[in-house]
């Protein structure tokens, strides 16, 4: 490893002779001494120089002494440099990164990615991205939830009416996963409580601002629930884990973080509906959703809102259905600033349940057979939801393309870079 000290402990370092190492960020030349400052994984620092300078990011290492200097980044900067190059750019950058902010345009961003993202806000965003995975994780460990990793080719298409995307495997017909979902299910019957980060793959025909073909899925399954409910208090306390473990990358980009109720607000479908006097509505639209995330902010102060009952007719065939109302189910959506984030319920955890679901659907049973073998041998009630990684920091940062705040997206029309 290159001995160095990273930019943002120089304060620390005044005095000391030390050796840093990044990308220039900016250069600027006067009459008599020039300034470069450096970019590396923690921040911004100054070199002070008497020489011509390199290129914007051309990486360089550089020695020197630290000084105070309450105007440099940081209030220190490195004088009386030694400096060397390590590579030089062999073209500029498609916009420039030094600025604090960005004129490009998104298509530009993501055709350029490698480079563009090297810009500080952008580069922020999916710091609040890996913090946001990283209380995901923390407050499930802390749960005592068991991390698992399922396969992502599949032999049938069965987790949900979603198209899916076909592979040859081996000579034989295969699928990317929708879902983790048969796989998170069985293995509650080994673990418990168990958890997943992973991509899923949606061969959906939609271009808008909310949907990829891949994304990053964080999914979760717990066993021995009473209901549905008892996962909607799980996800709020995961929800609440993930803004405080991503709130020091949300400063850093001077955004502030929401606040999430010790009780979450929540509305059955039917009462949705009447809010919305949309009585004859079989599912909610992304108009609906907007409206009732404004009544939720409006009525309770709360930007996030539970959805619960779906109808049955519009729940996967592995749904719980309300044991006092059997044509609507034990299934919730969370929305959040007028998104659905987290789509979730309880499951039917029976065998014959299951047989019976299918038979109502007029589905064979014989796609399922794997599937199904797991609720031969006692599965306890259970429940579980998902969501969408890049979603969710979209809504942190108030962001209207989902794209924006995803790395190398995939959509119907980009398969590159």
């Amino acid at each position: 490893m290159i001995s160095r000290v990273l930019a943002a402990d120089l304060p620390s370092r005044v005095g000391q002779h030390v050796s840093i190492a990044g990308w220039v960020h900016r250069r600027r030349v006067l009459k008599s001494v020039t300034f470069l400052v450096v970019r590396d994984r923690s921040g911004l620092a100054q070199v002070v120089t008497t020489g011509p300078g390199v290129p914007e990011e051309t990486v360089i290492s550089v020695s020197g002494l630290v000084v105070a200097n309450p105007q440099a980044p940081g209030g220190a900067e490195l004088t009386s440099p030694a400096v060397s190059l390590l590579s030089a750019p062999s073209a500029p950058p498609p916009f420039d990164l030094y600025r604090p902010g960005y004129s490009a345009t998104l298509p530009t961003i993501l055709d350029n990615a490698s480079v563009a993202l090297r810009h500080p806000l952008l580069r922020g965003q999916f710091e609040v991205t890996a913090a946001s995975a990283a209380g995901f994780r923390s407050t499930l460990d802390s749960l005592e939830f068991t991390e698992i990793h399922t396969p992502k080719i599949v032999g049938s298409a069965t987790e949900s009416g979603s198209s899916v995307f076909g592979v040859s495997y081996f000579g034989r017909r295969a699928f990317l996963a929708q879902s983790p979902q048969l796989f998170k299910q069985a293995l509650v019957g080994v673990f418990e409580r168990v958890y997943e980060v992973g991509p899923v793959f949606r061969a959906e025909p939609h271009d808008t601002g909310r949907h990829l073909a891949q994304y990053t899925s964080l999914d979760a399954e717990l066993g021995f629930i009473s209901s549905h409910v008892d996962v909607m208090a799980v996800l709020r306390t995961v929800v609440a884990g993930m803004i405080t473990s991503a709130t020091p990358a949300l400063a850093r980009l001077s955004v502030a973080p929401p606040t999430v109720p010790e009780e979450i607000p929540s509305l059955h479908f039917t009462a949705a509906l009447e809010l919305l006097g949309d009585s004859g509505a079989v599912d909610l639209s992304p108009a609906h959703e907007r409206a009732l995330s404004e009544w939720a902010l409006r009525e309770h102060g709360s930007e996030f809102l539970f959805v619960t009952g779906y109808p049955m007719a519009k729940r996967p065939f592995y749904t719980h259905p309300d044991p006092t109302r059997p044509g609507y189910s034990n299934g919730f959506d969370l929305l959040f600033r007028g998104v659905e984030l987290v789509t979730g319920g309880q499951r039917l955890h029976n065998h014959a349940d299951y047989l019976a679901a299918l038979a109502a659907r007029g589905e064979d049973p014989e796609p399922y057979a794997s599937y199904l073998d797991t609720f031969r041998y006692g599965m306890p009630p259970h429940g579980g939801f998902a969501m969408g990684l890049e979603r969710w920091t979209a809504g942190l940062l108030g962001v209207s393309n989902i794209r924006q705040v995803t790395l190398f997206p995939r959509d119907l029309h980009r398969l590159n870079p």
